[in-house]
């Protein structure tokens, strides 16, 4: 079945919907998500928006501590585009109905997380993204210009090859047409032909076995685009976040947001001593990747599956008022954060790398945009600092939609494109074979191209994983195209960028810890949004 559309977003976050609703002034827009339509991980997001609001805070402020978390890696354009267009960006979040915390005075109720040198993160109570989510969809859902698909899986972005012309790699002459997607009610894939198309994918948290992630975040958008040939640069770059809930029996890790800490709360060890000054002056407010690193190293020293995040001493009111959603959820596995410590163990958060995008959104592909995680604005470098990541999905899905305005009525659809080919047959074990390589190829990336790497780990880790790419492409051809199937095949393609990304950077920078590459003693360089 063929369908047509001016624009074509497949993504319902902040990146996705933020898009779609400015686009959507002037143009008719088809939005495709894999699950349900909140089912994302600005859904997840607890700690904020960092934006420049109120003196001290200026631009120069925030730009010179981004800078500094991506280890100097960050684009410095790219970083001054995102921090001056940040006041104005959120100023349109609030025209959207979002309803940030404000104090006494009326003046919004700003905190600081690891790496800010202000009090600049805009928040609502520890659910911002959830608020966020709920606002933008509800919008959507209701404007006359939008349609949104749930459950449809994007299989392929439709390219040149697909017309049986070669594809290469940097010759900048790639077109995008739209996408191929799995229709969950017939079962069939089908073909949907636009004029522009925006990724807004998400991450790639279930390439490991630990991870903040909601289970979509499988590094869909990334891999189609690696596939077609297009650009993908940094994503050696995963920031494991170092605070979340020790609990063995919750498959998707429960947050504890950063801002928690912004707020007193210390790490200590299994003992209930702090160690963070031991790694970095600021102790427990020190960037993401010094302080995953350091549990990690105490997590070694001890032999300990965790250690601990001590909030005791806050006042209870803050608790109760301002991280509500986390008391409640510590208090279902019998953790009491007013008087208990709180076990916590590192786990895969946010990639800083992603598809190579230019200063409006756009790819190395001609007509397709990314925006959000799954895109390197070059914004985050080799490190992201906390909260920046829904304010860069706001700046660059904006200027993407004025980019996007500026040039589609120049376009026309490409309408020579083959059907899928439904080749195929389901094979009877193909559930088992899916799920227990996909925990293969988890433990692989776990263990071998965590926190810590080293050459030796890197290429196991790639010997390892050639076996399961033969195997899984050769499942993929001989079955009937599903969610499953398509999902362990781009968390392998995943898996193997990561790899070859980190292989080919030769020191230890930022988010990327190499033993064999150490940095001067510096132990290491901020998701949440």
């Amino acid at each position: 079945m063929l369908h047509k559309t001016d624009i074509l977003v497949i993504g319902t976050g902040i990146a996705g919907l933020s898009y779609a609703l400015k686009v959507a002034e002037k143009k008719k827009v088809v939005i495709l998500t894999k699950a349900e339509a909140e089912d994302t991980s600005t859904s997840l997001a607890q700690g904020g928006i960092a934006a420049v609001m109120y003196n001290p805070d200026t631009y120069d402020k925030h730009i010179a501590d981004t800078m500094k978390a991506g280890d100097d890696l960050s684009d410095p354009e790219i970083v001054k585009i995102t921090i001056e267009e940040s006041t104005e960006r959120v100023k349109e979040l609030i025209a959207w109905g979002v309803d940030f915390d404000k104090n006494a005075s009326g003046k919004y109720d700003l905190t600081k997380e690891g790496g800010h040198s202000e009090f600049r993160v805009l928040h609502h109570k520890d659910a911002t993204g959830l608020e966020i989510q709920e606002k933008l969809y509800q919008t959507a859902k209701r404007h006359p210009n939008i349609s949104i698909l749930e459950n449809y899986f994007a299989i392929e972005i439709i390219t040149q090859h697909h017309l049986g012309q070669e594809v290469k790699r940097k010759n900048g002459n790639i077109e995008c047409y739209g996408a191929y997607i799995y229709n969950p009610n017939t079962k069939k894939v089908e073909t949907v032909l636009s004029k522009i198309t925006m990724l807004a994918t998400g991450g790639i948290g279930h390439v490991y076995s630990n991870t903040t992630n909601p289970v979509i975040s499988t590094g869909d958008g990334i891999a189609m685009v690696y596939r077609a040939k297009g650009l993908v640069r940094g994503m050696e770059f995963v920031q494991f976040h170092p605070t979340a809930l020790y609990n063995p029996n919750e498959k998707i890790s429960f947050l504890i947001t950063e801002a928690l800490r912004g707020e007193g709360a210390i790490l200590r060890d299994y003992k209930g001593k702090e160690f963070m000054q031991k790694y970095d002056q600021r102790g427990s407010l020190a960037p993401r990747d010094i302080v995953a690193r350091a549990i990690d190293n105490e997590m070694k020293l001890s032999g300990e599956d965790h250690v601990y995040l001590d909030a005791r001493h806050l006042k209870q009111s803050l608790i109760l008022n301002h991280f509500p959603n986390i008391y409640a959820h510590c208090l279902k596995i019998g953790v009491d954060m007013k008087k208990d410590l709180i076990p916590v163990v590192p786990a895969a958060h946010y990639s800083c790398g992603g598809i190579q995008t230019d200063h409006w959104g756009m790819t190395s592909i001609k007509n397709l945009y990314a925006s959000g995680e799954c895109a390197s604005t070059g914004l985050h470098g080799a490190n992201r600092l906390a909260s920046n990541s829904l304010l860069e999905s706001l700046v660059f899905s904006y200027r993407a939609a004025v980019d996007t305005l500026n040039k589609i009525d120049e376009l026309s659809f490409e309408t020579d494109i083959p059907l899928w080919d439904a080749e195929g047959t389901v094979l009877n074990e193909e559930m088992v074979l899916i799920t227990q390589t996909k925990k293969e190829l988890q433990n692989i990336m776990s263990n071998y191209v965590g926190i810590v790497r080293s050459n030796l780990r890197l290429q196991r880790a790639f010997d390892r994983l050639e076996i399961l790419y033969r195997e899984t492409e050769d499942l993929y051809i001989k079955s009937i195209v599903t969610p499953e199937i398509c999902e362990l095949r781009n968390l392998i393609q995943i898996g193997y960028i990561i790899i070859k990304q980190a292989m080919e950077r030769k020191e230890s920078r930022g988010l990327h810890y190499n033993i064999d590459y150490p940095k001067l003693i510096n132990y290491g360089s901020d998701k949440e949004s």
